[in-house]
């Protein structure tokens, strides 16, 4: 939201900056000496407000909901999660975020920083990016993994909103194993990302996504190939997507389709394995 709501008898809120609002929330998660995992860090900020949820067994469990309308043209903002060495973590959120247009047309930024110790597990699980039309929006995720970390990793974009085109969407994804890339590739798509709508890159698709899965275990027993959905002989009008390993040893899943339930569809039944 980039405006102030005043209400009769109550302080006003200060304005927010004009190039747009600035904040990073933080996220840690410690075992303790029983092996249940804490949060001595949960601060948020801005557009996240951090809900603690019903814990399972020794895992922390964290719902990040949406305090207002953000990113907009013009923020900047931050999540840093930090699952420590032996500490299980599980994030979630509460609704879709949706990347709306500003009033300057300034492009906004989002970034995530999850880092993930040795013998810890990080489940990062959000719900789908929106690129609403007019929008403009640069996204980065960093994962830093140790030897023995494992991570559940979840990434949904949806181009537009029903009805509409959609905004400039520029992601980048890096995942790191004890400084050594996994990982590391980039995405454009909207205005100024030439033939990302082509047969090459969507094929009149509007949501894409990935999952993917890292732990030692996979070492012991590699993931094969498999295609899903279309690509397995399904309706392509579904979607379509591939399983694939990855060195580390991780897996990971790509998947375009329709809308965001498809592409979901595709999702779970890749990290059903």
């Amino acid at each position: 939201m980039t405006g102030t709501l005043l209400r009769t008898g109550a302080p006003q809120a200060p304005a927010l900056p004009a190039g747009g609002l600035r904040a990073t929330a933080r996220i840690t998660a410690r075992a303790d000496a029983g092996g249940t995992t804490r949060l001595p860090v949960l601060d948020g900020a801005g557009p996240f407000a951090l809900r603690r949820i019903q814990a399972h067994a020794d895992q922390a469990r964290v719902c990040v909901i949406g305090a207002m309308s953000a990113p907009i043209g013009g923020d900047r903002l931050r999540i840093e999660a930090t699952a420590e060495a032996g500490a299980s973590l599980r994030i979630t959120a509460a609704a879709a975020t949706v990347a709306l247009p500003g009033r300057t047309g300034a492009q906004a930024t989002y970034d995530v920083h999850l880092t993930v110790g040795d013998g810890a597990r990080l489940e990062w699980l959000p719900e789908p990016l929106i690129s609403a039309e007019g929008s403009d929006l640069r996204m980065t995720t960093t994962i830093d993994l140790a030897p023995t970390a494992r991570l559940v990793f979840r990434e949904e974009q949806v181009l537009g909103r029903s009805g509409e085109r959609t905004g400039a969407l520029r992601s980048r994804l890096t995942i790191r194993q004890d400084g050594r890339t996994l990982l590391d590739q980039e995405t454009s798509y909207g205005p100024g990302a030439p033939g990302w709508n082509s047969s090459a890159v969507l094929g009149g698709h509007r949501a894409v996504g990935q999952f993917l899965a890292a732990g030692p275990e996979f070492g012991d027993k590699p993931a094969g190939v498999r295609l899903l959905g279309a690509a397995a002989g399904e309706d392509a009008a579904r979607g379509q997507g591939v399983l694939a390993p990855l060195p580390g040893p991780a897996v990971l899943a790509t998947a375009v389709a329709p809308d965001g339930l498809a592409l979901r569809r595709l999702l779970d039944e890749a990290a059903a394995g």
